[in-house]
């Protein structure tokens, strides 16, 4: 892809909507129903568009191993460690145990 150093200017809505330029568009490939992140970085807001082509060159990244744990017993143990720590600071904060 060649990311051209040209700028253009935009507009927000009242509702935070803004038209993404033509030329970035095409660009990018992106058409109607396209969907984006969107981060905050120290230079300002970021935008990803997230197009089949992007899709694409992630596909496979996160794959497990096959001795990993199922994602849903991963997930659950995630969760209740979270929650675990969460009440321990709550305990911490209030002088309480349980």
């Amino acid at each position: 892809m060649n990311v051209k150093s040209k700028a253009d200017s935009v507009w927000f809505t009242t509702k935070g909507q803004v038209v993404i330029p033509a030329w970035l568009r095409r660009e990018f490939h992106i058409e109607n129903g396209t969907r984006a992140v969107v981060q905050s970085t120290p230079e300002g807001i970021l935008l990803k568009p997230v197009t089949a082509a992007l899709i694409k060159r992630g596909r496979g990244i996160a794959k497990r191993k096959p001795d990993e744990k199922p994602f849903a017993k991963w997930w659950a143990e995630h969760k209740a460690e979270e929650i675990a720590l969460e009440e321990a600071k709550y305990a911490r904060c209030t002088g309480r145990s349980r």
